[in-house]
């Protein structure tokens, strides 16, 4: 399985990704190593994440999250 997610940093801040092992990212991020894509080593907490057959449907609904704006963000997290 593959998964598109949302992280909300210990700052407010969203980071969104993929991966095919949601634990395992949680886990390095938050031990401090997090993605090389991601500037912020904050503490996380997930807040959405959709499941996926393929890496390449995760990785397109990726890219259409991180073009939504912070509110529209929020929407969708509630929204699930």
């Amino acid at each position: 399985m593959n998964y598109t997610y949302i992280l909300r940093c210990s700052d407010g801040t969203y980071y969104c990704g993929w991966t095919n092992d949601i634990e395992n990212r949680l886990k390095t991020h938050n031990a401090g190593r997090g993605s090389k894509y991601t500037k912020v080593r904050l503490p996380v907490e997930l807040v959405y994440y959709e499941e996926f057959e393929t890496k390449e449907e995760a990785m397109s609904r990726e890219w259409h999250i991180k073009k939504l704006s912070r509110a529209q963000k929020e929407e969708l997290i509630k929204s699930k």
